[in-house]
C-alpha cells in the first residue's frame, strides 16, 4: 500500500467491530501486519482467541477491567484512562516503527466519549500518522474534527435490535 487512509465505522448499530475485524483478517491474509487495539473491551469475546492465532495479527487489549464505563468508580476510571492512553502510545510507537500496516483502534470513539482516552492525543496521532498506515476507528459519536480526518466514514444505524426486547448480548454474535 502506498497511501494509508483513515476509516471510521460509527453509530448505534451492530457491526462496527465486525467490519473492522473483517478488514484486519483480509489485510493479514494479504501478508500485511495488523495491530488491533481494543479499548473498553476487557471482558472475554469470541474473536480474541481466533485473532491471536492468525499470523500477522497482534492484539492489544486491556483485560484488567471488564466493566462498562458508566459502572466504574472514579478510581477505576482513572486507571482505565491511564491504561487506554498507554495503549494508544504503544500503538503509535509500533506504527512509527513500521511494525504494522493496518492499525485498528476498536472502540476508540467510545473511549474518547467516556473521557477514558485522550481525544486530543488521538487527533494528533491521526494528523501525524505514517503516510502509508491504514487506520480504522470504531465506536459511537465521533467528533466533527475526527470525522473531518476520515477518508472513509460509515455510519451503522440501528433499526431493530433484540436488546430492545430485553434480550441480552449473545456469545458468538454480539461478543
Amino acid at each position: 500500500m502506498s497511501k494509508g487512509f483513515v476509516h471510521v465505522y460509527y453509530g448505534d448499530g451492530k457491526g462496527k467491530t465486525t467490519a473492522a475485524i473483517g478488514l484486519a483478517v483480509r489485510a493479514a491474509g494479504c501478508g500485511r501486519n495488523v495491530l488491533i487495539v481494543q479499548f473498553l473491551k476487557g471482558r472475554p469475546s469470541g474473536e480474541v482467541r481466533v485473532l491471536q492465532g492468525i499470523s500477522g495479527i497482534t492484539l492489544l487489549r486491556d483485560d484488567e477491567n471488564g466493566k462498562f464505563s458508566w459502572t466504574m468508580t472514579d478510581s477505576e476510571q482513572q486507571q482505565a484512562r491511564r491504561r487506554n492512553n498507554e495503549m494508544l502510545e504503544t500503538a503509535g510507537q509500533k506504527a512509527r516503527q513500521a511494525e504494522c500496516d493496518l492499525l485498528v483502534l476498536d472502540e476508540a470513539l467510545g473511549a474518547c466519549s467516556a473521557e477514558l482516552l485522550d481525544a486530543q492525543a488521538l487527533l494528533c496521532f491521526l494528523r501525524d500518522k505514517p503516510e502509508d498506515l491504514e487506520v480504522v476507528l470504531t465506536g459511537r459519536d465521533p467528533s466533527k474534527e475526527l470525522l473531518s480526518l476520515a477518508d472513509y466514514a460509515t455510519e451503522m444505524r440501528k433499526e431493530k435490535h433484540p436488546y430492545d426486547k430485553g434480550i441480552e448480548a449473545r456469545e458468538g454474535v454480539e461478543f
